[in-house]
């Protein structure tokens, strides 16, 4: 019999777990934050200093600077005389004075001084003029900006180690809950302890490797090589060591509330895809003699810190609009049309688009939004594998919008192609991709009526249900215009990391403290109302962020180990001379997109975008740039087949993601029904990705107006 005080305990000890949990991983969110924001404020402070003193970036030093050494009203007559003296004295004593001419040239002395002075006064002059501005206004000013500036460099200049952290950290709370990335999904005691032992097998081989490039670098460093950021080495180490001792710990206390295992194969599919990359890497680099490789690629991984810090701070928003009634709200403004779930999914797809844009990865966006992006669509009646299927896809709608951070580092490594040329491209393509989808849709969705409300009903609706967005639109352009007017920025690629948690953090205290909004789970049913009842630190502000945090920490630490061991992969392929063995020249450009095309469906397939990008610049670009093919078609052909291999099986990174946030499928159909009704879910964003990439990879070649159409060229 369970007693009040057992039903007291266990909410209480959710909570201490939950803090336990979230709170470290907060510090490194909210520190991270504060570095994007302090570099951007930092930067306004001395624009806005500049303009209101003149001197400013002297004033601001004032306390380092000194009066001139110079005397401020020299004797000029009496200089003279004595440089004469000086002069005399110095011919005197030189023996060869007469050879090399002994006059004393008196007017050069005296021009010679006159000069010296003359640049004596203006330093006087400079001095008392800051003297005179040296007021308590600018020093208070100045305290302020060089505080923040040394704030900022503390933090920017430690990046790496809140990268190591936050991949450590969060790392192991993936370890400790299971929810490393997989095929399938642990469901009996011989998966677990299949894929425990990998992981075991797979930390300590990260853990070797990184004791070994230690030790390599000490070594150089001890032999009077300079280098930098050797901490970091034990921040892997330790961090490495650590997941070790947490899947050692795992394996010697298996779980038992899970059946036996039936089949060893569909165990081994259970093994996270990053041990499956880190035992493969590891066997590779070790072939060659290369046995610190994957710590080698992971130091390559932390250059890009501020990239895959953002990664953390985008999916932590994704974990506080979940905790709203934002996306409600917002399908809402859509339920008066009573669109069918066919013409519901394709507004989704266009709808979620320019999200996918600010986040800058298909993954990072699923991650982010995909549990409330699935659970509105099923609230609006879309059967649970078109709502998977549609999910999945979704994040890769806006991969070419802008402003998205990927398409702009594809513009830095090239100078043959522009952000404009891609971004206008990319419009197309979203426009191609959703058409492709409703076409499928239609043909493949099971009857429905394509029937939707007449425009008489629907626009009260949608005007009733604009009013409870209007406190929602008010935080985010307050945000923004803050941003811009305070800060001088708009609205970006590199602004969006500050500004989106920014927008997500007030709408949660908005909902909370002023419209007092009961959390969104308390609205799921019966079974999430009991669980809500049970759990009431749920209700508040700081608990829904905390709660927010703590459904981060996971995912963040899934993700960023994939991409890390990816990372690895990648080098691996690079070392391994595969690609070299592309021919140069294939005599067919037909022939070389259809390699090309598949090749990058490849890489799509086991690398995270942005190291793919790095990779195929240094290897294939060069190959399909002296096959003829254009490098704006090329580049659109390889981000869209890149979304290609997030999307096929067996990995399909996207539905993994997908899964990792929504759930194992639970409907009939689903687990008993036919092949197609079963994996519609992976049918369908293959036939609209596929078909898609087909018709960007080949129909540019077949003529220049469907070259100028796609692309977006002008004539």
């Amino acid at each position: 019999m369970t007693t009040n005080s057992d039903a007291l305990a266990a909410p209480r000890a959710l909570v201490i777990s939950r803090w336990l949990s979230a709170l470290p991983m907060l510090v490194i969110l909210v520190l991270t934050l504060l570095a994007s924001v302090g570099e951007t404020l930092h930067s306004r402070l001395l624009e806005v200093g500049g303009e209101t003193w003149p001197d400013y970036f002297s004033l601001r030093v004032m306390d380092h600077v000194q009066a001139p050494s110079c005397e401020h009203q020299p004797d000029l007559d009496r200089a003279v005389e004595q440089a004469v003296q000086v002069r005399q004295q110095e011919l005197a004593s030189d023996p060869f004075a007469d050879v090399f001419g002994g006059v004393v040239d008196r007017g050069a002395i005296r021009s010679s001084l006159e000069a010296q002075f003359a640049a004596c006064q203006t330093q006087w002059q400079n001095w008392q003029r800051l003297q005179a501005l040296d007021s308590p206004a600018v020093r208070a000013f100045a305290t302020v900006e060089a505080g923040l500036s040394q704030a900022v460099v503390l933090v920017t200049g430690n990046r790496r180690v809140l990268l190591g952290l936050m991949l450590l950290f969060c790392a192991a709370a993936a370890t400790l809950r299971r929810q490393h990335i997989a095929l399938r999904p642990v469901e009996s005691q011989r998966d677990d302890r299949v894929a425990t032992l990998a992981q075991l097998l797979a930390n300590g081989l990260l853990t070797v490797s990184a004791l070994l490039y230690r030790q390599q670098e000490l070594a150089q460093a001890a032999a009077g090589m300079p280098l930098a950021h050797l901490f970091m080495h034990d921040v892997w180490v330790l961090g490495f060591g650590g997941l070790t001792l947490i899947s050692a710990w795992q394996l010697r206390l298996p779980r038992t509330d899970l059946p036996q295992g039936e089949s060893w194969g569909r165990s081994l599919l259970s093994i996270p895809l990053y041990s499956f990359m880190c035992l493969t890497a590891a066997a590779q680099f070790a072939w060659h003699g290369f046995y610190h490789g994957i710590a080698v690629y992971l130091n390559m991984m932390a250059e890009l810190s501020a990239l895959f810090l953002s990664l953390g701070l985008y999916v932590w928003v994704g974990m506080l609009l979940a905790r709203t009634h934002l996306p409600r709200k917002v399908f809402d403004l859509i339920r008066p049309w009573q669109l069918p779930p066919k013409w519901l999914g394709v507004v989704v797809l266009l709808l979620t688009a320019l999200p996918t844009a600010y986040s800058g990865a298909s993954g990072i966006f699923i991650l982010a939004a995909g549990m409330t992006l699935y659970r509105e669509l099923r609230r609006a009646g879309t059967s649970e594998q078109l709502a998977l299927a549609t999910t999945a896809i979704s994040g890769s709608m806006g991969t070419m919008l802008r402003p998205c951070l990927l398409v702009v580092i594809v513009a830095t490594l090239n100078n043959s192609v522009t952000t404009d040329e891609l971004f206008t491209a990319g419009a197309r393509v979203l426009l191609l991709t959703a058409l492709i989808y409703t076409l499928y849709v239609l043909v493949l969705g099971g009857k429905s009526t394509l029937r939707i409300a007449s425009p008489r009903a629907a626009l009260p609706g949608m005007l009733r249900a604009l009013w409870p967005l209007l406190p929602y639109i008010a935080c985010f352009v307050g945000v923004v215009m803050a941003w811009e007017l305070l800060l001088g920025r708009g609205l970006d690629e590199f602004s969006a990391p500050a500004i989106l948690p920014l927008v997500m953090l007030l709408v949660v205290a908005m909902e909370r403290l002023i419209l007092k909004e009961r959390d969104p789970d308390r609205d799921e049913g019966p079974e999430a109302a009991d669980k809500s009842l049970a759990e009431p630190e749920r209700g508040g502000f700081r608990q829904a962020v905390m709660r927010a945090t703590d459904d981060s920490t996971a995912l963040i630490g899934a993700l960023l180990m994939l991409m890390a061991l990816s990372v690895s992969m990648g080098g691996l392929i690079e070392r391994s001379g595969l690609l070299e063995l592309f021919p140069q020249d294939l005599g067919s450009v037909w022939l070389t997109l259809a390699l090309l095309m598949g090749m990058l469906v490849i890489i799509g397939m086991i690398m995270d975008p942005y190291g793919a990008v790095l990779l195929v610049n240094a290897t294939l670009a060069p190959i399909a740039l002296d096959n003829g093919i254009n490098p704006l078609h090329f580049w659109v052909m390889t981000v869209l087949a890149f979304e290609m291999g997030y999307l096929t099986p067996p990995v399909a990174l996207n539905h993994l993601l997908t899964r990792q946030v929504v759930g194992m499928p639970t409907e009939w159909e689903s687990l008993h029904g036919t092949f197609w009704q079963r994996n519609f879910r992976y049918i369908l964003p293959v036939l609209v990705m596929g078909t898609a990439l087909l018709v960007v990879t080949f129909t540019p070649e077949a003529s220049d107006w469907a070259y100028r159409l796609l692309l977006g060229v002008p004539e």
